[in-house]
């Protein structure tokens, strides 16, 4: 059956992707329209979020932000279909990369990186740094979808510009088989994910709320010793991205425990306050608000 979903919905998406700019985002406003004012997709879980970490802001800036989200998030959508069928010429030209001297710098260390990510502004057209002819393989570090046609479609899309995805659930084992055989990755990873359960074992704050953090990116890194970087994305305009570099450490084995985890969320916070309406509100990152910290759990 899932399959069968697949195959009526995909003609659909590739029509859409191959509509010439102007009209593709005249589609997502119609799919905004769709999503915000008839369907209101998790309006209540975005409106409860946006309270919840600007309690100083009135109703009339909430609605305001929140309509500014749903708008972004539509585009956002599209440009992951639009990844069928754009060319690596258009890719570059709309996510644009400030400093690719980073890399040049690090691929002189013969290290790995990690790319720690969030959910914010575009993550869909990020693998357009593998169009910058690096020497590092391009890699993504994900979780399966449920339909397999569209787990396939996704694959396949980062596969067009030379990047390849990692099941969650396998990276480290594909990680040190690349290290061991002297393959250099960069691995990319939206490090923002709320763990499933309350009872994880690092607690910080996060938009001045204590919450549960994943420290699997942190992890990774001190394990095979990469090089870890912040992808700052800013949206200069609609349909057009502006990625930076920013080193957290070289050595991460050398720096204190969870250290990585707090200065990137430190870098995301940052962003989520100058331009709250390109965070993924729909993501329910505080559902462990309130419950009971763990007593073994580490405190920052």
């Amino acid at each position: 059956m899932q399959a069968v979903v697949f195959w009526l919905i995909y003609p659909l998406l590739w029509l859409i992707s191959v509509l010439p700019f102007p009209l593709f985002y005249r589609v997502s406003d119609v799919v905004y329209f769709l999503v915000y004012h008839l369907i209101g997709y998790r309006k209540k879980t975005v409106t409860n979020n946006l309270k919840l970490v600007f309690p100083e802001k009135s109703s009339e800036e909430i609605i305001k932000i929140r309509k500014k989200f749903y708008s972004h998030m539509c585009d956002m959508f599209l440009e992951m279909i639009k990844s069928i069928s754009i060319s690596e010429a258009e890719l570059k030209k709309r996510f644009v990369y400030t400093n690719i001297e980073e890399i040049r710098r690090i691929e002189k260390l013969d290290k790995s990186i990690m790319l720690m990510c969030g959910h914010y502004a575009s993550f869909e057209w990020l693998f357009a740094l593998q169009l910058h002819e690096l020497k590092h393989s391009a890699f993504g570090i994900y979780k399966k979808i449920r339909n397999p046609g569209f787990d396939k479609l996704i694959n396949d899309i980062r596969r067009r510009f030379g990047a390849e995805l990692i099941q969650n659930s396998k990276a480290n084992m594909r990680i040190s088989r690349n290290e061991n055989a002297g393959l250099r990755g960069a691995y990319a990873m939206i490090a923002d994910q709320s763990p499933k359960t309350a009872s994880y074992k690092f607690w910080t704050d996060f938009m001045g709320k204590k919450v549960p953090f994943y420290t699997g990116s942190e992890r990774i890194a001190k394990e095979f010793d990469m090089v870890v970087l912040y992808l700052h994305v800013e949206k200069v305009k609609r349909g057009h991205y502006k990625a930076s570099l920013i080193n957290i450490s070289d050595n991460p084995a050398e720096t204190e425990n969870n250290q990585i985890t707090l200065d990137y969320i430190q870098h995301l916070e940052k962003q989520i306050r100058e331009k709250p309406e390109l965070y993924l509100w729909t993501h329910k990152r505080w559902k462990h608000l309130g419950k009971e910290i763990p007593k073994n759990a580490v405190v920052r």
